[in-house]
């Protein structure tokens, strides 16, 4: 045989599908997939999200069917977010024992037992100023806020969420929330640290979703997009002060962070897939440049590749009805 031909042939294992499956270096299912959710209280309808098609706010008192749904569809964990009618420049109902931060929690966990339930740990949906904590003249004062960072995980641990998901960006919130649960007896209550979350364009849907009110921005205390080595500092400090897993934010335009956190950390990974991921998805599908089930599945697969053990996807109840096949 002349040289000009190739003796090594990489082709021969993606013949057929039988193939292609047998050398599949890297899978996910919808066990590795988690939903986020918005509940809005004080409302009986749903409300449509202009700029998240398919997704839509949940009427606190519709929130139980909802995850019955989600169960029987397959979902195994949830993650909550609250649309507040009761803000505060603190944020205070976030640390009410029956406010909804509490109220969600207690709702799922009431409803399906086995389901896990996460608890946004933050304040941005619940101030009137829509930052992430005590808002002062020099800005978010960062250890006010990991006080009542503190509060809130111990109300939303007593109503029994499984994991405490702080995303407030404050330095030492970890350890501070690792202490107050410790101290409140909730020692089996575990920590999910948005541990490397970017100041990111990517956020804009999430906003009319949580209905923030969001005056500024949050760039003095998210991280810099461009920062890839602070990246992985930010995670293994928040391994230290006690996070049970660790987790980026966005997920898709950051597979090189999520790579080197994977390769340096031996902690599970989470990778939330943002609203804007979502957002740019289904609008270019609606506008038949891409088919929305393939691209899904590629970007989420993207996402495991790259190291995530956990998804974070608005898509995830779309995964559990339809499969994670491509075809």
């Amino acid at each position: 045989m002349s040289n000009q031909f190739p003796s090594l042939r990489p082709r021969r294992l993606r013949q057929s599908d039988s193939l292609r499956a047998l050398f599949q270096e890297n899978q996910f299912s919808v066990d590795d997939l988690v939903l986020p959710i918005f509940v809005e209280e004080e409302t009986s309808e749903y409300a449509v999200i202009e700029t998240m098609p398919g997704v839509l706010r949940i009427p606190e008192s519709k929130l139980a069917y909802e995850i019955e749904r989600y169960a029987k569809a397959g979902i195994r964990s949830v993650m909550t977010f609250g649309i507040s009618h009761h803000m505060d420049a603190t944020g205070s109902d976030t640390w009410n024992e029956n406010g909804l931060v509490a109220r969600m929690a207690r709702i799922c966990k009431d409803t399906v037992p086995e389901m896990i339930v996460m608890s946004d740990t933050c304040f941005c949906e619940y101030t009137s100023h829509g930052h992430c904590g005590v808002l002062h003249d020099h800005g978010v004062d960062n250890d006010a806020t990991l006080i009542n960072l503190g509060r809130q995980a111990v109300v939303a641990a007593a109503a029994g969420a499984d994991f405490i998901a702080p995303s407030a960006a404050a330095d030492g919130q970890v350890q501070a929330i690792r202490r107050a649960l410790d101290e409140a007896g909730f020692i089996d209550t575990s920590i999910m640290a948005y541990s490397t979350k970017f100041a990111s364009s990517l956020y804009g849907p999430f906003r009319e979703a949580g209905g923030s009110v969001l005056q500024g921005n949050r760039k003095n205390y998210q991280m810099n997009p461009m920062n890839r080595r602070e990246a992985v500092r930010e995670s293994l400090m928040d391994e230290h002060e006690g996070a049970d897993a660790l987790m980026v934010k966005p997920a898709g335009a950051y597979l090189d962070v999520i790579s080197d956190i994977r390769a340096a950390s031996r902690l599970p990974l989470a990778a939330y897939q943002v609203s804007g991921e979502y957002a740019m998805i289904k609008f270019a599908a609606q506008a038949g440049a891409i088919d929305e089930r393939k691209v899904v599945r590629e970007s989420l697969g993207a996402i495991k590749r790259a190291g995530a053990d956990i998804i974070l996807s608005y898509f995830a109840m779309d995964i559990a009805e339809q499969g994670v096949d491509f075809n």
